[in-house]
């Protein structure tokens, strides 16, 4: 199993043989393709599968992971994988080029990747995760303010759950809302506790200047031209979902989750994580444990960059498991074009002989409206845009 070490005095790799593990600091090791290793140990059934602490009992036995072929590891075997973490400093740098090879790479081959000098301070992300810790811990009728079961609110407080379809019981609260611009929508996010507007806009402002930066290097990582990558993002769009995973007791029920496995219907999504685990992705048809560090954040590839790149580019296949000992918390901030911007692969990534068009142009608005009409978790949602689409 790989650990990690952070501080001064600190190596670039030592070990600690006594337990086993090999220790990295981030502050001396290479910027990017620093291989992370990530833990794909098998939590066992009553630790994955629990109920909330307090929650109803009544939940139904069984619910069929969509990926069924997905292999885990029992707790006793460890499997060494890696995964990348880019310099978003580095981007301003002589090493630009370097580096957009190096986000290619990465969305290409894993589908996700970590960020570092993203230029979010320290002082934001603390901040952030505890205003919405706090948040969540207001009473439920201060927070049921913001609840509505209307996908098109411009708020929404959504509770955990119990799906009979499915047989799944979904222990998540969570909080979504959009961010940009700014000004238009400020005044419609929670003014409880009394921090949190200002708290929330100078964090996601530091969002919008990472997620411009590393979007303009990814179109530019698939030889979009500049014309191209300014009609994409021209009058773009950001919503954040705030998500509280309670505590869960161990229990002999199954059937309950963090969050189903699923694709994000964004182009990409910054996700900032507690120090918590509980985020698995699919690689290689097994789930992977994501491990993060202080001040980094997880980008995700989106059905929507999956469309814009051809396929080139995969949406990223995740989950979240329970956790029975702790609480926890993550920011997810997800970038999407404007209602009427029209979205497809450029003419640049093209060649009707060696790679014709997998999708054909659509809008926003009409992917949005699509996925709502037939609810689908993965990148699905986009079979109704393929080109030799029968609907």
């Amino acid at each position: 199993m790989i650990g990690f070490g952070y501080g001064a005095g600190v190596t670039d790799t030592y070990s600690d043989h006594q337990n086993h593990k090999q220790y990295i600091d981030l502050e001396t090791f290479p910027a990017f393709l620093l291989l992370v290793a990530m833990s794909p140990t098998k939590l066992e059934a009553d630790d994955n599968l629990a109920l909330p602490a307090g929650a109803i009992k009544n939940v139904p036995p069984t619910y069929i992971d969509p990926i069924s072929n997905a292999q885990t590891f029992s707790g006793l075997e460890i499997l060494e994988g890696s995964f990348p973490i880019i310099d978003l400093e580095a981007l301003h740098s002589p090493r630009r080029s370097d580096i957009i090879g190096q986000l290619g790479h990465a969305c290409q081959h894993y589908g996700f990747f970590l960020v570092k000098n993203h230029g979010i301070q320290e002082t934001m992300i603390n901040d952030i995760i505890g205003t919405t810790r706090e948040f969540f811990h207001l009473p439920d009728e201060e927070k049921m303010k913001s609840f509505t079961p209307d996908p098109s609110s411009g708020i929404r407080h959504d509770t955990a759950f119990q799906d009979k379809t499915n047989n799944v019981f979904v222990s998540r609260e969570s909080l979504k809302f959009p961010i940009h611009p700014l000004e238009d929508y400020v005044n419609l996010w929670p003014s409880n506790p009394a921090s949190f507007r200002k708290i929330a806009a100078e964090y996601f402002t530091g969002t919008k200047e990472a997620e411009i930066a590393l979007m303009e290097a990814i179109f530019e990582s698939l030889g979009m031209e500049r014309d191209s990558i300014d009609k994409t993002l021209s009058k773009h769009g950001q919503y954040v979902s705030l998500n509280y995973y309670p505590r869960c007791v161990k229990s002999e029920l199954g059937g309950t989750c963090g969050l189903r496995p699923h694709t994000d219907p964004s182009i990409i999504t910054m996700l900032l994580l507690d120090d918590v685990p509980g985020l698995e992705v699919l690689q290689n048809d097994e789930w992977m444990a994501i491990k993060t560090f202080p001040n980094t954040l997880v980008v995700q590839v989106g059905d929507l960059l999956q469309a814009l790149s051809n396929c080139r580019y995969k949406s990223l296949l995740h989950r979240v498991i329970v956790n029975p000992e702790k609480e926890r918390l993550s920011i997810a901030t997800n970038c999407h074009p404007s209602n009427d911007t029209s979205v497809g692969p450029p003419k640049e990534l093209i060649d009707k002989d060696s790679n014709p068009a997998i999708y054909k142009n659509f809008t926003y608005k009409e992917f949005f409206s699509a996925m709502w009409q037939e609810v689908r978790a993965n990148d699905s949602r986009l079979d109704s845009f393929k080109i030799n689409s029968t609907s």
